[in-house]
């Protein structure tokens, strides 16, 4: 029976969870998940653990942040004035907002949450919502190809 190399694409079914338990993402949400392995997909760690699998294996991972989201960088802590949202938004702590920022010369619109709200300033992490946290990955090879 065939096993997962690296390039191959793989059907999965995969449920994450944080520490405590809590799912933060499920492909019972949104049917199962295909990908090329190594192609960037999912984080590093996750794609590194299907290497070798087959197809029907089950496997269990606890990826620390390095192999998952990566740590929390404090350079993508920004503060700026509650201006820059308009008058139709008031920023509220918790908050996430889609914004527009650009990187390598195109505009890409990615989450933010604001984490603080300090009178006239606002500060916004842009940190993927994971970053920081190790993740628990429950998967199911469902096909090779």
């Amino acid at each position: 029976m065939k096993k997962v190399t690296q390039g191959d694409h793989v059907t999965i079914e995969y449920k994450g969870m944080l520490e405590n338990g809590d799912t933060v993402e499920s492909s019972a949400d949104t049917g199962p998940f295909e990908l090329e392995v190594g192609g960037g997909a999912m984080p590093p760690g996750f794609e590194n653990a299907l290497i070798n699998m087959r197809e029907g294996e089950e496997k269990t991972v606890v990826l620390q942040p390095d192999e998952a989201f990566g740590h929390k960088d404090k350079k993508l802590l920004h503060k700026v004035d509650r201006s820059v949202f308009g008058k139709n938004i008031t920023p509220k702590t918790g908050m996430v907002l889609g914004m527009t920022v650009d990187k390598d010369g195109q505009k890409q619109k990615i989450p933010a949450l604001i984490t603080a709200v300090n009178g006239e300033e606002v500060t916004i992490d842009f940190n993927h919502p994971l970053a920081g946290k190790a993740i628990t990955y429950k998967f199911i090879v469902t096909a090779i190809k």
